[in-house]
């Protein structure tokens, strides 16, 4: 069976940042609720790889979460556009996804799990971000436009495929490829087993110590953020950045290096646009790891 037979065509789709930037944001608070709710209930893995999201065939999803003696776990379904949670009693709760304050949402989910018999007693206000509008107070992000949700997960299918393939190649310590809710991104981390100085934090309404631990280990890692470009961009950057990281010749010849962000971008439309946009992306990934990897002394990972 084709891609294209499954509903699934091989073209990578377009949407700009700009069409949906109030959708994006209201989704990102959304995310931080259920990724908070994951948090409460999952046991500490090094570098918080156990609060983070996942691309599914259907949109994002918690994957399984303990709880007590059983588990449940926590769908966005950006088909049907709804929050499915399913208990592991067999029990299962849904929350419309469609226009609605962050308020209405958190509301909803949170009388969702107390239905199947889920407490989830969570941090009442987003991390990362400026200003951080507690949940249950949230009537600012209230959009949502159910194609452009779509059209997002469909972006993040493709830039899972193409980081898990890279991801395969690497024999040493290397995250699962993962979606960050506190910076609603798609990120996938390469680590050389060395210790890396105290990151200094700064993360808006973050503890600096979040950072820290995120950070301990030097690292190289890329990933996929809706914003950076006209459509998203991928990204890629090092911790601790080596001497001449930044001048490093990287392909394609559109990548670029942004002081601003300290990290090197390929904008998402030079990707979507190219003939063969998963070699462009490979061609991203690899050259940005090997100017972690041969600035690094000795050479990051293996």
């Amino acid at each position: 069976m084709t891609e294209h037979m499954m509903g699934q065509p091989r073209e990578w789709p377009r949407l700009r940042v700009q069409d949906w930037t109030e959708t994006r944001d209201t989704l990102h608070m959304w995310t931080q609720i259920v990724g908070k709710i994951r948090l409460v209930n999952a046991p500490l893995l090094n570098h918080w790889w156990q609060v983070t999201l996942y691309v599914s065939p259907r949109g994002l999803t918690t994957s399984t979460i303990p709880y007590r003696g059983g588990a449940f776990d926590i769908e966005f379904d950006f088909i049907d556009h709804q929050l499915v949670i399913r208990s592991g009693a067999g029990s299962i709760k849904t929350v419309a996804l469609e226009p609605k304050p962050v308020a209405e949402f958190y509301a909803q989910t949170m009388a969702a799990l107390a239905d199947l018999g889920i407490e989830a007693e969570i941090q009442s206000h987003p991390n990362e971000v400026d200003p951080a509008i507690p949940f249950a107070q949230d009537h600012h992000h209230a959009s949502y436009d159910g194609n452009a949700a779509n059209l997002f997960w469909q972006q993040l299918l493709r830039a899972d495929r193409a980081m898990s393939e890279f991801r395969s190649h690497f024999v040493g310590k290397v995250s699962p490829v993962h979606f960050f809710w506190g910076s609603f991104d798609l990120a996938c981390t390469r680590f050389s087993g060395r210790a890396a100085p105290s990151h200094p934090g700064g993360a808006p309404n973050c503890g600096d110590w979040v950072m820290v631990e995120g950070y301990s280990r030097e690292l190289s890692s890329c990933g996929f953020w809706p914003g950076g470009g006209e459509e998203g961009a991928f990204y890629a950057y090092a911790y601790p950045e080596p001497d001449g990281f930044s001048t490093y010749p990287v392909a394609p010849a559109e990548a670029f290096y942004s002081v601003e962000n300290g990290q090197f971008l390929l904008p998402y439309e030079i990707v979507r646009s190219a003939d063969d946009p998963e070699r462009m992306l490979r061609q991203f990934l690899q050259t940005t790891y090997e100017a972690a990897a041969e600035l690094s002394s000795p050479a990051c990972g293996g």
